[in-house]
Formats: C-alpha cells, sequence, structure tokens
C-alpha cells in the first residue's frame, strides 16, 4: 500500500536530519537526492532544487561519480519542471556525456530522451528529434522496449503536430509495436491514440478507427478514466467521418459520461452530438443489428456502464429503448436479452440492483401484452444461464417487483 506523500516526506526529513553530512556525507546525500524527488513529484520544485544541489555536491567530494550524474539528471528535470528550459537542456546534455563516460547506456538513453523532450519545448526540433533517436537505439540495444517505445512516440507526435504525417504513421506504429511487445498497455495507449489521430489526418479512416478501438483497450474505463475518454471522443470523430452517425453518438455519450474526462475533451464529443441529429434512443440496436451476436456484450457492457452513472430518467429511457427492441426484432430477441442479461449479472451489488429495479420498473409500466410479452422474453433468456445465475436473476426481479407491491412473475 502506497504512503501518502505527507508521511514520506516527513520521514525523510526526520532522516535527513539524523544524518548530518559532517558526520555521514553518503547517506545525507543519498536522503537528500530521495527527499528531492519526491518533492518533484508533487510539484515542489523549490524545495527539491537545493537538495539535488546539496546531493551533487557531496557525490562529487566522495568521487561518487555515477550517484552525482544521476543527481545532476534530476536537477535539468527540476528545470524542465520550472520552465527554465535553455539551463534544463544544458544539464540533460551533461548528464548525457557523463553517462556515456561512466558506461551507463540505460542511463544515457534517459539523459538523451529527456533532453529530447527539452529541446522540443524550446523549439530546436531537429537537436530534439536527434537527441530522442539516441535514446531510441540506446533503449532498444538495452533491451528496454517499453522505453524505446516512448521515445518513438514522442518523435511520432512531433511529426504529427508538424504537419509530416507520412513520417508520424510509420514512427507511431513502431511505437505501438515496441509497446505491446512490452507489455506497457498506457503506452500501447498513448502510441495508438496518436497513431489514430495521424491516420485520421491522412483521411485512412478504417486505420483510425481501428487504432482508436484499440486505444480504447488499452485504456480500461475503470483504470484510466480520463484517457479512456479521451480516446472515445477521438473515436467519436471516426465514427462520424466514416457516415456511422450512430455509433459516433453512442461513442460520444459513453465520452461525456465519464466524471474525470478534461474539459477539451467533453467540448469535442458535444460537438459530435451538436452536430449528428437522428433518434437517439435507437443507437445501441442500429448498432448491435450491424455487429455479430458475440459482439454484442461487449458492446452493451460499455452502454450499461454509462447507464449505471446516468440519472435515474435517462437511465429508464435507455432500457425502454431497450426492452422496445426486444418487442420488435423478433429474429434477434433471446439473443438481445441474453446479452443484456450477461452483463447486467456482471454487475457490483449496487448498479446490479439499480439495474434490475430499473428493469421491473420499466416494464411495469409498459401495456398489459408487452409487459407480458417482455416477462416471457426474459425468463426464456434466463433459462440459457446455469442455474445458480437463473435464480440469482430470477430473485432480483421478483424482489424488485414485490418492493413495488406487485407479484413477482420473473420466472
Amino acid at each position: 500500500m502506497e504512503r501518502p506523500a505527507e508521511t514520506e516526506t516527513a520521514e525523510l526529513v526526520e532522516r535527513l536530519a539524523r544524518y548530518p553530512a559532517s558526520r555521514y556525507p553518503v547517506q545525507h546525500a543519498t536522503v537528500a537526492f530521495r527527499l528531492a524527488t519526491v518533492h518533484l513529484q508533487h510539484g515542489r520544485i523549490d524545495q527539491a532544487v537545493p537538495l539535488l544541489g546539496a546531493a551533487y555536491e557531496t557525490f562529487g567530494r566522495l568521487d561518487m561519480r555515477l550517484e552525482q550524474t544521476k543527481a545532476l539528471m534530476m536537477h535539468g528535470v527540476a528545470l524542465r519542471e520550472g520552465n527554465r528550459g535553455d539551463l534544463a537542456a544544458v544539464t540533460f546534455e551533461r548528464a548525457e556525456r557523463a553517462f556515456g563516460a561512466l558506461e551507463q547506456p540505460t542511463e544515457e538513453a534517459a539523459a538523451s530522451y529527456n533532453l529530447g523532450l527539452s529541446l522540443h519545448q524550446n523549439g530546436d526540433p531537429a537537436a530534439a528529434q536527434a537527441a530522442l533517436s539516441r535514446a531510441y537505439d540506446l533503449f532498444l540495444a538495452a533491451g528496454h522496449l517499453a522505453r524505446a517505445g516512448a521515445a518513438a512516440r514522442e518523435r511520432g507526435a512531433y511529426w504529427l503536430t508538424s504537419g509530416n504525417i507520412e513520417a508520424a504513421r510509420a514512427v507511431l506504429e513502431d511505437a505501438a509495436a515496441l509497446a505491446h511487445r512490452a507489455g506497457d498497455l498506457p503506452g500501447l495507449g498513448a502510441a495508438a491514440n496518436a497513431l489514430g489521430l495521424a491516420h485520421l489526418a491522412a483521411d485512412d479512416l478504417a486505420a483510425a478507427v481501428s487504432e482508436f478501438s484499440r486505444a480504447v483497450g488499452a485504456y480500461p474505463r475503470s483504470l484510466r478514466a480520463a484517457e479512456h475518454a479521451m480516446v472515445k471522443a477521438n473515436l467519436a470523430v471516426a465514427y462520424e467521418r466514416t457516415g456511422h452517425h450512430a455509433r459516433a453518438r453512442l461513442t460520444a455519450r459513453q465520452a461525456l459520461a465519464i466524471p474525470s474526462a478534461d474539459p477539451p475533451v467533453r467540448d469535442q464529443a458535444q460537438q459530435v452530438l451538436d452536430r449528428l441529429h437522428g433518434v437517439t434512443g435507437l443507437d445501441l440496436l442500429t448498432v448491435l443489428d450491424a455487429e455479430p451476436t458475440q459482439r454484442w456484450s461487449a458492446l452493451i457492457r460499455e452502454e450499461v456502464l454509462r447507464w449505471c452513472e446516468a440519472p435515474r430518467p435517462e437511465r429508464r429511457s435507455a432500457i425502454r429503448g431497450v426492452l422496445d427492441g426486444l418487442l420488435e426484432r423478433p429474429g434477434s430477441t433471446y439473443d438481445l436479452a441474453e446479452s443484456l442479461l450477461s452483463v447486467i449479472i456482471e454487475l457490483p451489488p449496487p448498479p446490479y440492483a439499480e439495474m434490475v429495479s430499473s428493469i421491473v420498473q420499466v416494464t411495469a409500466e409498459l401495456a398489459p401484452p408487452a409487459r407480458e410479452r417482455i416477462h416471457a422474453i426474459i425468463g426464456s433468456a434466463m433459462a440459457r444461464f446455469a442455474i445458480p445465475q437463473w435464480q440469482r436473476l430470477a430473485g432480483s426481479l421478483n424482489a424488485a417487483d414485490a418492493a413495488a407491491g406487485r407479484a413477482g412473475v420473473w420466472r
């Protein structure tokens, strides 16, 4: 379990005092370096810089050249974070040369990578690309695939923003492949999203949809919600440009439903909805009609997650749309009901109960023939499940009816 930042900082401050530099120079410099790193992680740049300076001087006096160069590199990070880009670049250049002289290729690659970032920020793209290329080669030679992929991703992002789309696509494809080989899901998400943007700029819409879809998978909603929303908004644009308007609206609404979505992401998703008008209540069914039934559960799951967090009227309206689909699509009625129930039964208890209650309430509002038909369809779909799941669903549905003063008829 990760310790709170305040606790870790207080412990390091206490240890620093326990090891005065005059008596314990190595321990003092080591703790100072660690404390400076913690300060940087939490944006406390002014507190980090003097500690890094002290660690650098002490390590140098003790001829601990590797530790001294690591302190130099971290000082470069502090300078860059403090918007002192020119000084940061000079510092990273010094660290790069020093790590090279010490025959530390991985650390040298990290210095080259940071140098490339600083040079891009300083408006020197040619030098930045050269530094990132060195970092890429060194990381790759050392077997650090994820870090080589990160260097390639930064190069590709620059080519994309500068308008060299074909160069961007080539480099970003390599970045995505390296992230995939390394099992680096966040890196894969970032590379695939950037590659999707490059394909979109090249008007290669099918490839854009494919890459954005891959990025969505690499950024799970439960773990990286803001990034998930960002890619969903990009995917909505790609679907819009392909003419798949129902998919575009569905995807844009899913992006908007994520509370942690950044304002530009929300704006982009809302703009898609503003541009596309139509009977949005039918969007899910329209999308399902275009997909094989084995894909339905995955598509429904994304919508159900949105419904769980939506206001109750919106959730009930969405469920009414699915129930109408059960009544109006005789060729796929039971597959649709089974897919919906298979998603609901996987939910944690609170959203599971809310979804069951909403289905029961919406069904109760239907005219008697339609209501009886829904009972029969869902009952037949439940019979496709293993007995414990069937009993749980039937019991939950009947309990929700009983709570509203109605006799349960789900079986």
